[in-house]
């Protein structure tokens, strides 16, 4: 069994920081890197990008709404034309710093308020799925496992890769727990691990009100800014060496 693992990186902006890129990158096998619409600089972009070929990461482009101040996380009410242009800017901009890299985008991640958004909302997922197919039809989009957008990205035409969340808690019906509400988001390295190597063993997860929640998924995501990101990289990479599940691309 192999699994692979993502991380949110490349959002560092100006003296602003924010995650751990540096120390995550060696353990993950794809890098979801910001455009810079909801966080990251050209540079600091670039870095990341950089750093993510040498290692042999595969770049993903972490598109989102233009909502810098907002980290991308408040919803938007944006026509198709506005979303469409807006994640082909994005696509273009990073698969640009990566060409440039020696590398290409080969995936794109949508993050935050748009994630989740689109993960029911049937109109703004369009605008999404067309923006990746009018710039490479073989990039492949990640979707949160069991959403609306998985059948209907791959009823457009897409490869689609469902994702799970090591470090977010899940509700009863498959959707993450809002961040606003509080055990949201797990901290507990220990505990993170084991439930990564649970949800790929027993295809599901405990949600926040004690049920099974079934989860299909073929990339695993930790926040490279979540409180503890790094203890729980090293504990979930040991505890997948231990259980015989390998880490690689869903791109290799």
């Amino acid at each position: 069994m192999f699994v692979d693992l993502n991380s949110d990186l490349g959002e560092s902006f100006g003296s602003w920081k924010m995650g751990n890129d540096a120390q995550i990158l060696p353990v993950v096998s794809s890098a979801n890197i910001a455009c810079g619409f909801h966080a990251g600089d050209p540079l600091g972009i670039l870095n990341t990008v950089k750093q993510a070929v040498k290692l042999g990461v595969t770049i993903g482009a972490h598109v989102a709404y233009p909502d810098l101040v907002g980290f991308g996380r408040r919803n938007m009410d944006l026509s198709y034309d506005e979303l469409m242009a807006d994640v082909l800017y994005q696509i273009s901009a990073l698969d640009g710093l990566a060409k440039s890299s020696g590398s290409k985008v080969k995936y794109v991640k949508p993050h935050g308020a748009l994630y989740n958004t689109i993960a029911k909302d049937s109109a703004q997922a369009k605008a999404v799925i067309d923006a990746i197919k009018i710039y490479d039809d073989q990039l492949v989009l990640v979707a949160l496992a069991g959403s609306n957008l998985v059948e209907q990205a791959r009823s457009s035409g897409l490869k689609v890769v469902s994702e799970a969340f090591a470090d977010r808690a899940y509700n009863s019906d498959g959707s993450l727990v809002s961040r606003r509400l509080e055990g949201a988001v797990l901290h507990d390295a220990t505990f993170v691990a084991k439930r990564v190597v649970s949800m790929l063993q027993q295809g599901g997860v405990e949600s926040i009100d004690g049920k099974f929640t079934p989860i299909q998924a073929d990339t695993i995501c930790l926040h490279g800014d979540t409180d503890g990101a790094l203890q729980m990289s090293a504990a979930i990479k040991a505890e997948l060496l231990k259980n015989n599940i390998l880490i690689r691309s869903f791109c290799a």
